[in-house]
């Protein structure tokens, strides 16, 4: 280390973790900087790995932290203020201080860059389930869409492919730190070498086996049959948290443009949809209960002679809200439903909302949704005849959580589909984030997802995970495209949430004795 560096240990650290936050910041989409998150997390094992009291390491991660999701997550605060979204960014960033904590407490013992990628699992496996349910979003893996370890989401989903990029990011971390030491010492000693051979094999091979693990993603078109499917984006009268103001508006929108789709089917400039799917909240009016939207629907479904999976906001008997999506079919109107099942916090509900409403005057915003049960699959019966399908849904929020599609699968869905409002968080990167999480779980699951919002994007993805098509922001469209149904799964889907559970509890046993033993 420079004696620069060792005159200024604490400012040095401190720009290093600033730079190594906005390093993985700068991975995520809409950027395609996906190789630079191992840089990040190399950056940041250097600056929280060290002497010290076990305090310092934590608050070089919590600064990293802030400088990664405080850029992530503006999105949460556009119509609301800035307080929720500072208050979200921080307490996330809490949890890359418990990772820079537990670095600089395991980060003396022998195959320390292993046990810290295990501390990066377990710092995100406590995000992700950790207050009110957990909040994943902004895990390494979701800006992996466009990289090499994107295929590794078949083998272990997406924590898998954080401990991917983590593992490479320590690796490279000791790497870098082998060879300094090096230069400060004899380099002739055979464990300087031993030690620099094994850290860039890791560097080297981790990428690399997502690299040739691409090759055995399925096919574009590889399944057990095909069928058409239709997306509509009908976009909404304004952007903002009333938005909905006018939900009429936003309803005729869905209808108007999936009629304009049925002119192209009866002109012979679009092939007849199997199924068609709105997005969430493209009705706000609960059609269950409104004999004007129940009419307007069931004419825009029979008008394009397929299905349509309607996502609706329903009033229940005890004046709660379900966030669902319906199959309507026709003249037989609403059958089978997916309520949402993983609600968001201070969003669609508020907890604890006699404190928090004196934060924000905006609390009492937030809505009094309760949430769903069943499974995540509705089926539908093709237009075109067959076997009905196994349509796994995650409404918006859900796609963040491993458990939404993993249950789905489970229970025999062939496709997958994410209908979503984002017109509450305005013209905003989160409609890319969102979009890359639907990427990881193709992969993950090997299955085609259907991706359906108010107001983009819209996209259409393969099991590969590479999106076929997609929609601009803010305008009415339609995508249509042919997608194949799956039956087999992939070995992500078959172990679980095993995995991340058995690496999270095995850096706890590292972490545990690791303290026993400073204290012997």
């Amino acid at each position: 280390m420079p004696a620069r560096v060792r005159r200024h240990p604490v400012w040095w650290r401190l720009a290093a973790a600033v730079v190594a936050g906005l390093l993985i910041y700068v991975s995520f989409p809409p950027r395609t900087c996906w190789y630079l998150a191992p840089v990040g997390v190399a950056l940041l094992t250097v600056a929280v790995r060290g002497p010290g009291r076990l305090r310092g390491g934590f608050g070089y991660g919590f600064v990293a932290g802030l400088a990664f999701f405080l850029p992530l997550l503006p999105w949460t605060g556009i119509y609301v203020g800035p307080v929720p979204w500072l208050a979200l960014s921080a307490a996330c960033a809490v949890y890359l201080g418990v990772f820079g904590l537990l670095v600089r407490l395991i980060g003396a013992i022998p195959g320390w860059p292993l046990w810290a990628a295990m501390m990066w699992t377990l710092a995100e496996w406590l995000r992700s389930v950790f207050p009110f349910g957990g909040f994943p979003w902004g895990r390494l893996a979701f800006g992996q869409g466009d990289g090499w370890y994107l295929p590794l989401a078949q083998l272990a989903g997406a924590p898998g492919v954080s401990f991917a990029v983590a593992l490479t990011g320590t690796a490279l971390a000791a790497l870098a730190l082998r060879i300094a030491d090096a230069f400060a010492a004899d380099r002739r000693k055979p464990r300087w070498r031993l030690g620099i051979g094994v850290a860039a094999a890791v560097v080297v091979v981790v990428p690399v086996a997502g690299v040739i693990l691409a090759t055995t993603l399925p096919a574009p078109d590889a399944g057990d049959r095909t069928i058409t499917v239709a997306a509509i984006q009908g976009s909404v009268p304004r952007l903002g948290l009333d938005f909905n103001a006018q939900r009429r508006a936003v309803l005729d929108n869905h209808v108007r443009r999936t009629e304009e789709l049925t002119d192209e089917v009866a002109a012979g400039r679009a092939p007849a949809p199997d199924v068609v799917i709105w997005p969430e909240n493209s009705s706000d009016i609960d059609p269950l209960r409104n004999a004007d939207a129940y009419a307007e629907i069931t004419e825009a479904s029979q008008r394009i002679h397929a299905p349509i999976l309607v996502g609706a906001v329903l009033v229940n008997s005890d004046d709660t809200t379900s966030n669902s999506v319906i199959v309507w079919d026709g003249a037989g109107g609403p059958g089978e439903r997916h309520d949402k099942k993983i609600i968001q916090p201070f969003g669609e509900y508020l907890p604890l909302r006699g404190f928090f409403r004196h934060f924000s005057q905006y609390a009492d915003r937030a809505g009094y949704f309760v949430p769903g049960h069943g499974d995540g699959v509705v089926h539908v019966r093709p237009a075109g005849g067959g076997a009905p399908v196994a349509i796994g849904v995650a409404t918006c929020y859900e796609v963040a959580f491993d458990r939404a599609f993993e249950q789905a699968v489970h229970a025999g869905a062939q496709v997958l589909t994410v209908p979503t409002n984002n017109a509450t968080f305005g013209d905003s990167d989160m409609t890319y984030q969102q979009l890359a999480m639907s990427r990881i779980r193709a992969v993950e699951h090997g299955r085609a997802v259907v991706v359906s919002a108010t107001t983009g994007v819209s996209a259409i993805i393969t099991a590969d995970g590479v999106v076929r098509q997609q929609t601009p922001k803010l305008v009415p469209a339609a995508l249509e495209a042919r997608i194949p149904l799956r039956g087999t799964t992939t070995l992500a889907t078959r172990a679980g949430s095993w995995p991340e559970w058995a690496v999270s509890a095995f850096a706890v046993i590292i972490a545990g004795a690791t303290v026993i033993r400073r204290r012997t």
